[in-house]
């Protein structure tokens, strides 16, 4: 059973995509080019601290209590959420994020495009729901060195850098001919993959709650995927190359910040 509680913790991160698109009917025009690099940089900042503070240490932390190879679960976990992403990534038709459109599509093409940038985005969304699932769930289990606070901490950090994953969405999209109320849906929508997968985590994980440190890392090699793959190659293309450092900087010291503080 799921408290009601826990529900404002798991809808942050949706309610943090769904702010970011609606800055389709605040702002004009298309979204500048280096700031789609920064608002990239500064994701992947957020998630590689999220994975490293939120995930990574405290997986080691709870399996230095129950087994005798403390880096065992954290390792296995971390290469499991890899390949789980890239099986994903491979069988899943997308584009990646933050793709530039080709000129002159027709609709039908434009149609099939914003479809596969849609699947990018929630693709890219589902391990951090897993995070946000597993780190509550390690929460409730008795005797877990896991607050609720460090909960709230992830749930804030990947809130705040879903903000600019939704406008990275909806903006270039109404920037293409798509109708604002059409791309605001789109890339809050995109988002709503987040709370299903952090409570079917939970669910799970209250079958085999033995299995957390594994889960724990599950997660943070699921995000540190998406990063790798995803956000810093679309990120360091030419030009404005550095500009992404800066939002890096900021994303990483930001959740590292959150981590401690709450």
């Amino acid at each position: 059973m799921i408290s009601n509680s826990i529900y404002p913790i798991l809808s942050l991160p949706f309610i943090g995509t769904i702010m970011g698109a609606a800055m389709v009917f605040l702002l004009r025009g298309g979204m500048k080019d280096w700031v789609r690099k920064l608002l990239l940089g500064f994701a992947s900042g957020v998630m590689i601290a999220a994975s490293v503070w939120s995930l990574l240490i405290p997986s080691l932390e709870m399996s230095a209590e129950s087994t005798t190879i403390t880096w065992l679960p954290a390792a296995v976990g971390f290469v499991g959420g890899i390949l789980f992403l890239l099986l994903l990534d491979t069988l899943i038709p997308h584009l990646h994020i933050g793709a530039s459109s080709p000129e002159g599509l027709t609709p039908k093409k434009e149609w099939k495009r914003t479809t596969m940038l849609s699947l990018a985005i929630t693709l890219h969304n589902i391990p951090e729901g897993m995070a946000v699932g597993v780190i509550l769930a390690s929460s409730m289990v008795a005797e877990s060195t896991i607050s609720m606070s460090a909960a709230w901490a992830l749930a804030i950090g990947i809130a705040i850098q879903n903000f600019p994953e939704g406008a990275i969405l909806s903006m270039p999209l109404h920037s293409e001919g798509v109708k604002k109320g059409k791309a605001f849906m789109i890339g809050a929508l995109s988002g709503i993959v987040e709370p299903i997968a952090s409570i079917l985590t939970i669910l799970l994980i209250g079958l085999i709650a033995p299995a957390l440190p594994y889960l724990l890392a599950f997660a943070a090699g699921a995000m540190m995927y998406v990063v790798v793959e995803e956000l810093i190659p679309e990120a360091q293309a030419e030009p404005h190359s550095n500009i992404p450092t800066l939002g890096f900087t900021t994303g990483f010291v930001l959740m590292m910040i959150l981590d401690y503080a709450l």
